[in-house]
């Protein structure tokens, strides 16, 4: 028996089909090991993706501290507004986790969602805000107002200076003058 096999693997054939065979082997295991491994972290995904939806549609809130794994394509930013409803906290998560580079995290990543209060920027508006409409009002031109002057004025920023020349239709811009009426978006 020992002198058959010892033949068998004389020929050159032999060793190539044996490598080959064992290149089979090794493809298979690791397709199926990349197979398990993503079916996990898909897993994992969904119950995120699933906490998440709950808390969008508003039926389950989520709380915190929390544990979160971090999936593809996650950034602090996107972390933040599921959680807080505002991307500006994320920096809430970097201190928490102690990341020295906010941009370096890594898939399958765990991280810890402390309480913290969520950061509106200063002239954001409201969801409730955004329903209503706010009423149009007239304004009159002084010498030496520009719309810009006019947006900053009313809005507390100077760069609203186009909605006023869009609801006024105004052909251009920098001609304005004193007692001219304008109505305010």
């Amino acid at each position: 028996m020992w002198k058959t096999l010892k033949n068998s693997f004389d020929s050159p054939d032999s060793y190539v089909s044996l490598a080959l065979g064992l290149a089979v082997v090794l493809v298979v295991g690791m397709i199926a090991y990349n197979y398990f491994k993503a079916r996990s972290q898909s897993a994992t995904s969904t119950e995120n993706q699933t906490n998440q939806e709950k808390t969008q549609n508003g039926q389950e809130s989520l709380t915190l501290p929390a544990q979160y794994v971090v999936k593809n394509g996650d950034t602090l930013w996107s972390i933040a507004e599921v959680y807080y409803k505002s991307g500006y906290n994320w920096v809430d998560i970097q201190k928490a986790n102690n990341l020295g580079n906010p941009d370096m995290i890594d898939v399958a990543q765990k991280l810890t969602i402390p309480k913290a209060t969520p950061i509106v920027p200063a002239g954001q508006i409201s969801a409730a805000g955004a329903e209503t409409t706010a009423a149009k009002k007239p304004y009159t031109v002084v010498q030496g107002d520009s719309l810009w002057n006019i947006a900053l004025q009313t809005y507390g920023t100077g760069y609203k200076w186009t909605a006023i020349a869009q609801a006024n239709n105004l052909a251009n811009p920098d001609l304005i003058f004193a007692g001219n009426v304008l109505t305010l978006p």
